[in-house]
């Protein structure tokens, strides 16, 4: 199995984290600048669009990136506090010239403590962008904020592949 990982905005992926995501397959995690690139959901579908990534996992802004990166590659994504409404004002172009495939399965965590992503606003953003044949999970962490402790993190990414297709 091959697992994308996108980090969120000035972030990295961090150690007791990728050791997790490692007991699933083989992990691949670009570093990414977000503020200087508009273009990463364009850049990241023509490296990977003739890979094979089985999951996508994203965080913040990587939540951003990868529900459309896994939507255009049409593969599975778990997503943490995704930054889909607001980007804090760095832009990232939504490519229009992808096929869009669809994600088969998205599970999406949301920190109901989160203030710099709300809850509420991605909640609303998915009522108007959810896909049709994406089979959705939301869970809303209401003692959640917006950094996702390892144990959070562990718990919902062994949810996350018990229900992946392989």
């Amino acid at each position: 199995m091959n697992i994308l990982f996108l980090h969120g905005l000035e972030s990295k992926l961090s150690d007791p984290k990728r050791a997790i995501l490692e007991t699933y397959g083989k992990l691949i995690a670009p570093d990414l600048d977000y503020k200087s690139n508009p273009n990463v959901i364009q850049n990241l579908y023509e490296e990977f669009k003739n890979q094979n990534i089985n999951a996508i996992i994203g965080s913040s802004m990587g939540g951003f990136v990868g529900f459309h990166l896994a939507n255009s590659l049409g593969v599975c994504a778990l997503l943490y506090n995704p930054a889909l409404p607001y980007r804090n004002s760095v832009e990232q172009i939504i490519p229009t010239n992808l096929q869009l495939k669809e994600s088969p399965l998205m599970r999406i965590i949301l920190g109901g403590q989160d203030e710099i992503i709300k809850a509420n606003d991605n909640l609303a953003f998915l009522a108007q962008n959810c896909n049709p044949k994406t089979d959705y999970t939301i869970v809303i962490k209401n003692d959640l904020a917006h950094q996702i402790p390892v144990e959070v993190f562990e718990e919902q990414t062994v949810a996350f592949f018990e229900r992946l297709c392989y």
